[in-house]
């Protein structure tokens, strides 16, 4: 049995980071360090390492001024209502955020300045702020995204325990896709010989037909620092059977161009078939430029 996170509050001086890219968001917006969905992939374990602390799962810190360093930022003359991405770091609705309750502070600062948003999230929590994202699409554009990995629920209890199951999360995606927002899938990240069966993505893909959303992005696994050690270590553990293929295929930090070509073939034969796009860009375009003429 996995111990309860250890929940510390701290204060920031900013809310917002600037990133060097703009396309598809220039901004990154994390309400949390840490993150205790606990995936055995995640690229982000070694970012407490400034903070002395080790343990990315077992430790989160809460950011609890965030709504009034954010507003801050929001108001300055300077802000042009930029896309924002919230929760690339970490898990806006993971479970601290059933106490913190940081995301709805958030949301009404973005209503409340017209600003657009990506939410990525594995976690069904944030039908809690079904109103407020609801409002917020009918004022400019707002993409619910969920990561769903695998439809095997054996596999996707090892692999990132904290997460909940697939159908939840497609009944997600179902129930925004009554809202104005742009719906998306994200299929991230493909593991090689666990998650990367026709099976698997196929059902995937119908289920995201199902859900009607407006795009699938997929992306594969990524295994560097920190990261790589504790996903072999994993793999050693439970999945023996398939580390040799898996050290072979990640002598650097990605698969290589033969194996992706392959994967993606098969991918983009189930998108096909069930007429999934792969632009999350499109929806961005048609929901800015139509809050734009409002």
């Amino acid at each position: 049995m996995t111990a309860k996170p250890v929940n510390h509050e701290i204060q920031v001086k900013s809310a917002l980071h600037r990133l060097k890219r703009k396309i598809p968001y220039g901004w990154d917006l994390n309400l949390y360090r840490g993150c205790s969905h606990n995936c055995v992939y995640c690229y982000a374990v070694s970012s407490h390492q400034y903070l002395n602390c080790s343990d990315f799962s077992g430790e989160i810190f809460i950011k609890t001024n965030l709504a009034d360093v954010l507003e801050s930022e929001l108001a300055s003359p300077g802000w042009n209502r930029e896309v924002i991405n919230i929760g690339g770091v970490t898990d806006s609705y993971q479970p601290a955020e059933e106490h913190y309750r940081l995301m709805p502070q958030v949301l009404e600062l973005l209503i409340k300045y017209k600003t657009p948003a990506i939410i990525s999230t594995k976690s069904s929590l944030i039908m809690r702020d079904y109103d407020l994202i609801d409002r917020l699409s009918k004022i400019t554009y707002i993409n619910v995204a969920a990561t769903i990995t695998t439809c095997n629920e054996t596999v996707r209890e090892k692999i990132e325990p904290g997460a909940e199951p697939a159908v939840k999360l497609f009944e997600v995606l179902s129930r925004f896709r009554e809202t104005n927002a742009s719906i998306g899938l994200h299929v991230m990240p493909i593991i090689p010989h666990l998650t990367d069966c026709e099976d698997n993505l196929k059902e995937l893909c119908r289920r995201a037909s199902s859900s009607r959303v407006d795009y699938l992005l997929p992306g594969t696994l990524y295994l560097r620092g920190n990261t790589r050690k504790r996903f072999f270590d994993f793999i050693h553990k439970e999945y023996p059977g398939i580390e040799d293929n898996l050290r072979a295929l990640y002598r650097t930090g990605g698969a290589g161009k033969q194996y992706k070509e392959a994967m993606y073939k098969v991918l983009n034969r189930f998108r096909d078939k069930y007429n999934l796009s792969g632009s999350y860009m499109k929806p961005m375009r048609e929901r800015l430029n139509q809050s734009g003429k409002n």
